[in-house]
């Protein structure tokens, strides 16, 4: 007797199991941005890192679960940030860039030596470790014109503006320049 089956022999195919949610440095995420970002213009430059404060991870070893990178390409005249979460990179909508606009400063890669573990060490050192420990802590690196340096911004708080402490840290050096207002 010939019958119809649905079992062929092969085993079931697994469900893929969702990742466990992942935290990263912010070097960590920068340079798969990066890698992104030069993908889509060879002269992109990085102008920002920040990290983001998700339920996975409150920054508090330096530490991220989601970040956002971004670079300008002088030459396009545009701009894109990248987000880094849980190891997969999503670009943005490409953004008009002009070299004057202060706040898209780019900077040469060469000047990030420190990551952002070292950047809290040192704003530990420095005030921070009075902070609770449940303080949430965000990330954000930039280029200082008028010091002619890229600084790790250390936030504890969950924004710039409400934040108790935020503190400054030479990317370069890892030495701390100051409390910021």
């Amino acid at each position: 007797m010939a019958g119809c089956s649905s079992d062929s022999g092969k085993p079931a195919a697994e469900k893929p199991q969702p990742k466990t949610p992942e935290a990263v440095t912010g070097w960590r995420a920068f340079q798969q941005c990066y890698v992104a970002a030069r993908g889509w213009a060879a002269d992109a430059k990085p102008y920002r890192v920040e990290s983001a404060i998700t339920l996975e991870a409150n920054g508090r070893e330096g530490k991220a679960a989601m970040w956002r990178a971004g670079f300008a390409s002088p030459t396009r005249r545009t701009s894109r940030t990248y987000t880094w979460s849980n190891g997969e990179i999503t670009p943005n909508v490409e953004d008009t860039y002009s070299p004057t606009n202060t706040s898209t400063l780019v900077f040469d890669v060469a000047f990030l030596k420190i990551d952002s573990e070292q950047a809290l060490k040192t704003a530990q050192e420095h005030g921070g470790d009075q902070q609770p420990a449940d303080t949430p802590i965000l990330y954000v690196l930039d280029w200082d014109r008028s010091k002619n340096l890229a600084v790790w911004h250390v936030i504890y708080g969950t924004d710039r503006d409400s934040a108790k402490l935020r503190l400054a840290v030479n990317a370069s050096t890892g030495d701390f320049m100051k409390v910021e207002k």
